[in-house]
């Protein structure tokens, strides 16, 4: 999902600069060093790839969620069961990310021993982004899958009332030579906060973003706002959607739909679940040669003919992974709307925020 930054009057920031900005922030807000400063990674990468709205965008609300006592600061996950390639992890209602980093790891170290592993990570909260997950199985020459249970902006297929989640998921292939597959989506056309952004703006939602309250096609911002996102696909998103909820929000004992919350009142706490798997790569094929033929199909993709208008075709992920070696190099592109809210978490946990102005 690439954000709708460009709407904004925004700044650069470098790269550095912006994760030991984000490292206060989290520490102020009670996490220990460790944390704070994996949680400033996954933000500047998010924000890196052009994800704006699980980026530094949200940080306020994590930082408020925190302080409120939403979100456990001291929170440690560990593993509480453990049968074959199973494994249990209770966050013990830490910072989503935090929770599904722990799980992630876990899985990893799992897979080398049984070959394929998957950690239901359970008492958790909203973990961002799916992309940066896994890239930690790729890192270590394996296959990654993840997903999460999320809040209903969706409504069964022929019906009207919110009960599905958009419920992403991520899945990160190891190449050689070539740019990885690294692909993070959900299941509706588009995410809720942008139509917000549309609605703030007063411009017209682009079709096939939104039905109205009774389930018709709208380009209305106000009506997108009180109705439902469009699924991606029709039917087919929404059946994604369901399944892909139920299988993360039951397996990691969370919620689901609306017992997850709303979207005005938020998510209850500790109530998300994220699944975390990886797949060892050399259980199956020699790790080399699998990476030769994802170098093999992704060149086969990159020669294939363009339809009209197009300049390139690309893998799933690549447009993020190029953004994000741009704005390494030239720095993070950063609303001003999210830096005001940026500074006003700073005020609030005593974090010098000036250098934002």
């Amino acid at each position: 999902m690439v954000g709708y930054q460009g709407m904004e009057q925004e700044r650069r920031i470098p790269a550095d600069s912006l994760h030991a900005f984000h490292r206060d922030l989290f520490a102020k807000a009670g996490l220990n060093d460790e944390h704070a400063d994996l949680m400033a990674e996954i933000v500047v990468h998010t924000d890196a790839r052009g994800i704006y709205s699980h980026g530094s965008q949200a940080v306020a609300g994590y930082i408020d969620r925190l302080l409120a006592g939403k979100i456990n600061p001291k929170g440690q996950p560990r593993i509480e069961r453990e049968q074959g390639a199973v494994i249990i992890v209770d966050g013990d209602c830490a910072m989503g990310h935090i929770a599904s980093v722990y799980g992630m790891r876990a899985a990893i170290h799992r897979a080398r021993e049984t070959g394929i592993a998957m950690a239901a990570v359970c008492n958790s909260n909203h973990c961002g982004a799916m992309s940066y997950y896994p890239t930690l199985a790729m890192e270590a020459d394996m296959v990654g899958f993840c997903s999460t249970n999320a809040l209903p902006p969706m409504a069964p297929w022929g019906g009207v009332d919110r009960i599905v989640g958009i419920n992403p998921i991520g899945v990160g292939i190891p190449s050689g030579k070539e740019t990885p597959i690294l692909l993070d989506i959900s299941f509706a056309n588009a995410a809720r906060g942008k139509v917000a952004v549309h609605f703030q703006k007063g411009l017209p939602l682009p079709e096939g973003w939104a039905f109205d309250a009774e389930g018709r096609p709208t380009t209305d911002p106000a009506e997108g706002m009180k109705g439902l996102l469009q699924p991606m696909g029709g039917p087919k998103g929404v059946g994604l959607g369901l399944v892909v909820g139920v299988i993360s929000g039951l397996l990691t004992k969370a919620d689901y739909g609306t017992e997850l919350g709303s979207l005005e009142a938020g998510a209850n706490p500790g109530r998300d679940g994220q699944l975390m798997m990886a797949i060892d790569i050399a259980a199956f094929e020699d790790v080399a040669r699998f990476k030769e033929r994802v170098d093999t199909i992704v060149r086969q993709i990159h020669e294939s003919r363009p339809m009209t208008g197009v300049e390139r075709v690309l893998i799933p992920g690549e447009p993020e992974i190029e953004n994000e070696k741009r704005y390494r190099r030239e720095g993070i592109p950063i609303a001003d709307v999210a830096l005001k809210a940026l500074a006003g978490a700073a005020a609030k946990v005593g974090v010098d925020a000036d250098w934002l102005h």
